[in-house]
């Protein structure tokens, strides 16, 4: 199982996303009070700094879902 993210339930306990190397699946296991906050703010910063999508596409994906595509104000 791999950490791939982190999210915030509604009594405000973090838990963490896990993904398995092998299948995909996903599974939530709750932050314990002895975990490393800067591992865990490293996870939950991951998908920021590893998008799913190449970044370069970013114009034409925008585009597709019915933006303008454009990045940059104009």
């Amino acid at each position: 199982m791999e950490p791939v993210g982190v999210w915030v339930r509604k009594t405000g306990e973090w838990a963490v996303i896990h993904r398995c190397r092998r299948c995909g699946h996903l599974s939530s296991n709750r932050v314990a009070a002895d975990d490393n906050p800067m591992k865990l703010m490293s996870i939950a910063m991951k998908p920021l700094s590893q998008p799913p999508f190449p970044l370069e596409r970013i114009e034409e994906m925008t585009a597709l879902m019915g933006g303008d595509g454009c990045l940059y104000a104009k």
